[in-house]
């Protein structure tokens, strides 16, 4: 069986950011076919048209980086209703110059981290309206909106409770299919 490269792209800079945990655990959930690196966005230089005819190096590598990759799983914090600047961000030093996007084509899962009840549901619509339009292939179902992430992790960011973890590794089973479907 051929074995994927999935970008993990965390949208939270946080150093004990719920949002890297949950990627923790997912990549630790996930089938064999599936290979992960999580990206690090938090370097990369602040999208502006001026720079494309020479792009910062953080850019150009980044851009590799998704270019290398068969898939995408995106984790997000909620701010205000939508997804953190980090990541819109790196969404759009990834889609540009035009005619040059790295993320056309490729599949995708999103999964929305929160303290809260309503488990980051506007910023997981917000980041897929994004997506869509960098023709990055988001997985449709299941949703994956976690709530309550306060309380899901011991002191050492391992993820403690059963019933989230065996949607998580459902929701990476679905996602090696999504992959399997759609990856070149």
């Amino acid at each position: 069986m051929k074995k994927y490269k999935i970008a993990v792209i965390v949208g939270s800079l946080r150093k004990e950011s719920f949002n890297l945990k949950t990627a923790k655990a997912l990549i630790a959930l996930a089938p064999e076919s599936l290979s992960f690196e999580i990206i690090n966005i938090a370097n990369l230089p602040m999208f502006n048209e001026d720079l494309e005819a020479n792009p910062p190096k953080e850019w150009v590598a980044f851009k590799e980086e998704i270019n290398n990759a068969n898939g995408l799983l995106f984790l997000t914090p909620e701010y205000n209703r939508s997804v953190p600047a980090v990541l819109k961000n790196a969404i759009d030093v990834g889609s540009r110059p035009y005619g040059k996007n790295s993320w056309n084509g490729k599949p995708c899962a999103i999964v929305s981290v929160s303290i809260g009840a309503i488990s980051g549901f506007g910023a997981n619509h917000h980041l897929r309206q994004s997506l869509t339009f960098v023709n990055a292939l988001a997985m449709a179902q299941p949703e994956a909106y976690i709530g309550g992430a306060a309380a899901l992790f011991d002191d050492k960011g391992k993820l403690i409770n059963d019933s989230t973890k065996d949607f998580l590794k459902s929701f990476m089973g679905a996602f090696e299919k999504w992959v399997h479907t759609i990856a070149k």
